[in-house]
C-alpha cells in the first residue's frame, strides 16, 4: 500500500479496485450522506462501476499527483474515510478542490482538519497550488467550521439546482485559499 501523505494520526492513500466495501459501506450511513443526498445510500453498483472507475482514473489523468485519497487512523489501520485535493475536470492544475468524507465514529476528532492541513500544506509547498477552493451546504456547520479552521475564506453562496435535502433552501457556500494567505496563517 502505497503511502500518499502521513500526518501525526493520519496515513492516506491511493485508493484500489479492492477498495468498493469500504466506500459503499461509508456511502450507506444515512448520516453521513445527510448534506449529500438527504441521507440515501450510494447504490452498492454504482460505487463499483462507476465510483471506484472514476476515482483510478484521476490518479491516471493526474499522475498520482491528485485525486481522491483514502484516509486511515494509524492507531489500528481503520479505513475512516477519505479526502480529495483535485483541479476541477477541465481546470487548470494551480487551482484545486479540497473536500472530506468520514464515518460517522471519526467525526469530531479532528481528523478533517488535521488532514486537510497537511494536504494544504502539499498542495502549496510541494505542488505549486496557487489557490484552493472546498464547497458545502451553508447547513453543514461542521464542515464550514474546518474550513474556516484552514484559514479558508467564505467567498460566495450560491444556489445550485439540489435535491430536496434538509437545508437546500439556505444554498451551497464556497471558501477558498491563495497560497500567500497560507503562508500569512501560520499553519503552513
Amino acid at each position: 500500500m502505497a503511502v500518499y501523505l502521513e500526518t501525526d494520526r493520519l496515513m492516506l492513500r491511493h485508493f484500489t479496485e479492492h477498495d468498493a466495501e469500504l466506500l459503499i459501506e461509508l456511502d450507506s450511513d444515512p448520516d453521513v450522506m445527510r448534506y449529500l443526498s438527504g441521507g440515501v445510500p450510494t447504490p452498492p453498483e454504482r460505487i463499483r462501476r462507476e465510483t471506484i472507475p472514476r476515482i483510478l482514473g484521476q490518479y491516471e489523468k493526474w499522475n498520482n499527483t491528485y485525486g481522491t485519497i483514502a484516509a486511515h487512523a494509524k492507531t489500528d489501520g481503520e479505513f475512516i474515510g477519505w479526502f480529495i485535493l483535485r483541479p476541477a475536470a477541465d481546470g487548470p492544475l494551480d487551482e484545486v478542490e479540497l473536500g472530506y468524507r468520514f464515518r460517522k465514529t471519526a467525526w469530531g476528532k479532528g481528523f478533517a482538519t488535521e488532514g486537510s492541513t497537511a494536504l494544504l500544506r502539499k498542495a502549496f509547498s510541494e505542488l505549486g497550488v496557487r489557490m484552493v477552493w472546498a464547497e458545502t451546504m451553508f447547513v453543514n456547520r461542521g464542515s464550514r467550521h474546518v474550513m474556516e479552521k484552514l484559514g479558508m475564506t467564505h467567498v460566495k453562496t450560491y444556489h445550485p439546482e439540489l435535491p430536496l435535502i434538509e437545508g437546500f433552501e439556505h444554498g451551497e457556500v464556497r471558501y477558498e485559499i491563495t497560497s500567500s494567505e497560507w503562508e500569512r496563517s501560520g499553519l503552513s
